[in-house]
């Protein structure tokens, strides 16, 4: 090796880590930014607001994303999953079921949805874009077969249960439900990523699918596994978001599938090795979120909002991205 290209990668190594850094760099200018431009911003209630309404559930979706991407490919239809499960959570708690047992029905649809999809891409061998794009499609047809058209299912005043309430809107040592299960789901999943035989597997699955095969793993099994949890993740945020508001609401998990999918994949930018990662993932989510907020409390319109939004997405990973890559 030469003394010229010893000293370039000498240099490339510092300036690699810090640009790595670009979400949370882009976080924080966000905060200072806002702060001052929306004298609200930074107030108790508006933050705490921001984490329980826009980041929490949000935040569940991309992780269930995360895994999915991690395996080397999309679940357009997790937002599929946050529906059915939460259709069949609110139908159950509506027939008078105990909420625990309607859980378990939210549940186990979304664990069906995992295992359509891993039919199709672990067996079938489709790519999992178009099959969970096919998924996403057909789900939508199966929500307005059940709900004559795609109508609204509210439990009535009279059958909703005090646990779905504590569902809901509980808080445990003044911090809310929600955010309580945002940490576990965030912390068991970087554990089995990055800390688990299994973790490594995916990644490895991810990486090169072909490298795995002839290496022995048994890559239709941790495919089906990926799927299976990405699905009943997503389904458990659509548990929570009808303990939230007493209702389903027709194709409401739409609304999370494209921040989760930008989130898991600015989110490889905090990794030293561009591999999705549930911290980089949830500050993509709370980058997002914030940013979404400032644009409102200083008067952007709604379609200007997700401009701005877009813009971001590119500025940070212009940031991430553009500088040396780190040799690993």
């Amino acid at each position: 090796m030469s003394l010229v290209t010893a000293e370039r990668r000498r240099l490339a190594l510092p300036a690699a880590e810090i640009v790595r850094f670009g979400i949370p760099i882009a976080l924080g200018l966000v905060l200072v930014a806002f702060s001052a431009a929306a004298p609200g911003f930074l107030t108790v209630a508006n933050v705490t607001g921001v984490l329980v309404n826009n980041v929490a559930l949000a935040a569940i979706v991309a992780i269930a994303m995360t895994l999915a991407v991690a395996a080397g490919g999309t679940d357009l239809s997790v937002g599929t999953a946050v529906d059915l499960g939460s259709l069949a959570f609110i139908t159950a708690i509506g027939a008078g079921q105990p909420v625990a047992l309607a859980g378990l029905y939210g549940l186990l649809a979304g664990i069906g949805t995992g295992l359509f999809n891993a039919l199709l891409i672990a067996r079938l061998s489709i790519t999992p874009f178009l099959a969970t794009l096919g998924t996403l499609f057909i789900g939508h047809s199966l929500q307005q077969l059940t709900t004559d058209g795609g109508n609204p299912v509210y439990v009535p005043a009279d059958r909703i249960p005090a646990a779905l309430a504590i569902l809901g809107h509980g808080s445990v040592l003044g911090v809310p439900l929600a955010l309580w299960l945002v940490l576990i789901f965030g912390v068991g999943a970087w554990l089995l990523l990055a800390r688990t035989r299994f973790g490594r597997e995916v990644l490895a699955v991810g990486t090169q699918v072909e490298v795995a095969i002839h290496s022995g793993l048994p890559v239709r099994r941790i495919l089906t596994l990926v799927y299976v949890a990405s699905a009943a993740i997503a389904a458990l945020a659509g548990i929570l978001l009808s303990a939230h508001v007493n209702a389903y609401v027709p194709y409401a998990g739409n609304a999370y599938l494209l921040d989760s999918i930008g989130a898991a994949f600015i989110g490889t930018s905090l990794s030293r090795n561009r591999r999705p990662n549930i911290p980089g993932t949830i500050l993509g989510v709370v980058l997002f979120a914030f940013v979404t907020n400032g644009l409102l409390l200083v008067g952007w319109n709604f379609y200007w909002q997700q401009v701005g939004t877009g813009v971001l997405i590119f500025l940070t990973l212009a940031f991430a991205f553009a500088g040396p890559r780190p040799h690993v």
